[in-house]
């Protein structure tokens, strides 16, 4: 399994200016795997501490915090040398030992030349409930999201897609029909499957996507868990109704989060703690409204207004219990709830590289996201099929003078004016660093040719 961030680690790695590696992410996104495979492939040696397992390990942190003392420490403990730049020290679960998330700045103060890599899954609801001090401006942060389209294709082999799909994207030029099909194939059952990398690997080794059902149910019982372990009890509740609403939050015509779909009565000051618990817990994706879109779309937020979204569509398809013959067919666009789940797929696709924001204007018109490229205001719009005629998108691009949009659907790659056909399998290319000089090349001699697939 290939992830994207390695090649962010490897960069991280020969820097000069290299601080202790902070990776956050999700439980069970694959941030342990992803490690200890970085280590295994670019040091001599790997020491990996599981902090929440290993009390022994923890104690080292109950005393002194210079680095030359844990170092020493540690090396009893494992019974291993850790050599500057030749071994790769990870401090995992380190949202289950304050001192050792504080010792990171110590290493990046005085001990700079020890590669140190901390991971942690529930981070952000451990500092902010246990009042944990942040070494602030003293490591380098990362962020591990469930695997998107892409890095799905090449984990089932099909590597060759992926590139493809990618180069398609860039051009703006559309696929082969043959090819836009299979892409299409694939991506139905990515939207089963989902990202959690057990998941992924049931689908791999079995061919089944039947397989892929008991993963998901088992990380969405960690999560329900987590809510028990990292919360007082009732809030716990409160964490638990908000996660289990977003079904039918998101099976609204209105996708904006209701309290009161929690809990008759429910408002902001009921629910706002626990919204914020299931943010940084990476539960679940918020997106904020903007009411004009203009740069920097980040200062027009209304923090008021949000939709929420769950960070992984197949967990969201397992929590619905979909049906994967309504997913795999063709015909899947006439599902009321797909339109629903296409959306979660996308901010699914974005969030990696995006602030997540959609844009309303007096509840007559809406773009489903909106995001901030080269520098440019990107309005983009989500179809579940190939019926892609958007009233909202002309009023956006109007108003707002907008050079580019993309809209996503089931149709092939191409160009109209200034709006680019991206299909859904492409989601995850948008704004990729690789691609950053894609807008640059979908001008005007494309839309001669294309006009007729749009």
């Amino acid at each position: 399994m290939e992830r994207k961030l390695m090649q962010d680690l490897l960069s991280w790695k020969d820097k000069g200016s290299r601080m202790p590696l902070l990776l956050n992410g999700a439980r069970q996104t694959g941030k342990t795997w992803l490690l200890k495979e970085f280590g295994r492939k670019n040091y001599d040696n790997v020491i990996h501490i599981n902090l929440e397992a290993q009390e022994r390990f923890r104690k080292v942190f109950d005393g002194d915090l210079t680095p030359s003392v844990i170092i020493e420490n540690i090396e009893v403990l494992s019974m291993q040398k850790i050599v500057p730049g030749k071994t790769l020290l990870i401090f995992d679960e380190v949202q289950s030992c304050e001192r050792a998330l504080t010792s990171l700045k110590s290493f990046c103060e005085e001990a700079p030349e020890y590669h140190v890599a901390a991971a942690g899954s529930l981070l952000g609801v451990a500092i902010h409930r246990e009042h944990f001090s942040f070494p602030v401006g003293k490591v380098d942060e990362m962020q591990l999201f469930p695997l998107d389209f892409n890095e799905f294709l090449v984990a089932m082999g099909r590597e060759e897609l992926a590139r493809v799909i990618q180069e398609h994207y860039v051009q703006c030029e559309p696929m082969e029909a043959a090819l836009h099909e299979e892409a299409l194939a694939w991506w139905r059952k990515y939207m089963f499957t989902g990202g959690m990398p057990a998941a992924v690997n049931a689908y791999s080794e079995s061919g089944s996507l039947l397989d892929v059902e008991e993963p998901q149910h088992r990380i969405i019982n960690e999560y329900v868990a987590d809510m028990a372990k990292y919360s007082e009890p009732a809030t716990t509740v409160k964490i638990r109704g908000c996660y289990n609403s977003i079904p039918a939050q998101l099976a609204k015509e209105n996708k904006k989060f209701q309290y009161k779909v929690v809990q008759r009565g429910g408002s902001a000051a009921m629910f706002g703690e626990s919204i914020e618990w299931l943010v940084q817990s990476g539960a679940v994706l918020k997106c904020q409204k903007i009411e004009q879109g203009f740069l920097p779309i980040n200062a027009y937020s209304d923090l008021s207004d949000f939709k929420l979204y769950m960070a992984d569509t197949g967990l969201l398809t397992n929590k619905t219990q979909m049906p994967p013959a309504i997913l795999l067919s063709p015909f899947a666009e006439d599902n009321t709830f797909m339109g629903a789940m296409v959306e979660n797929y996308v901010a699914q696709s974005l969030a990696p590289r995006h602030s997540l924001y959609y844009w309303q204007s007096n509840n007559t018109a809406e773009i489903d996201f909106v995001a901030q490229i080269n520098g440019q205001v990107v309005p983009i719009e989500v179809k579940k099929g190939t019926h892609t005629k958007s009233k909202s998108l002309d009023l956006f691009i109007k108003k707002y003078n907008i050079q580019k949009a993309i809209r996503l659907s089931q149709k092939n790659f191409g160009v109209t004016g200034p709006v680019i056909s991206v299909p859904l399998y492409a989601a995850s290319c948008i704004g990729n660093k690789e691609n950053a000089h894609a807008f640059t090349q979908c001008r005007a001699p494309l839309l001669k040719s294309h006009i007729a697939d749009n």
